[in-house]
């Protein structure tokens, strides 16, 4: 996917506040009234909780969130410390007492995936525009 613009960006540290911290940074970037901004509140929630539960991030690390424009989308991108060589896998059994967490950007982003950023890991997820402008 690419990226035309990056809009915002914040760092926060891995801990389980940074999840609230970043709810309230996509309310900040996004604007009360854009259209994606449940679905974009939901998926960051997620991505940065796991990133904090099961990565280094919540070892003392910390965890990024960043807004892009790709296109006529929004591109959310939430990037951990990494865990030592794995990244994160959807798991499809409905049942599962982990892995509800990309059950649910699955369901609701437009498209999402994972990628190395060296030893971190990126979970990006694009939602419909408008994208804000810069901030």
């Amino acid at each position: 996917m690419a990226i035309s613009e990056i809009i915002a960006a914040l760092m926060l540290p891995g801990t389980e506040r940074s999840a609230r911290r970043a709810r309230a940074f996509a309310r900040d970037v996004l604007g009360e009234g854009h259209p994606s901004l449940p679905d974009v509140e939901l998926c960051v929630n997620e991505a940065v909780a796991n990133g904090v539960e099961h990565t280094r991030s919540g070892r003392g690390g910390r965890v990024t969130v960043m807004f892009s424009r790709a296109g006529d989308d929004l591109l959310v991108e939430v990037v951990d410390d990494g865990a030592d060589g794995t990244r994160p896998e959807l798991n499809d059994d409905p049942l599962a007492e982990h892995g509800r967490g990309l059950q649910i950007i699955d369901a609701i982003a437009l498209e999402w995936g994972v990628r190395a950023d060296g030893a971190r890991t990126a979970v990006w997820m694009r939602f419909p525009g408008p994208p804000p402008q810069p901030v």
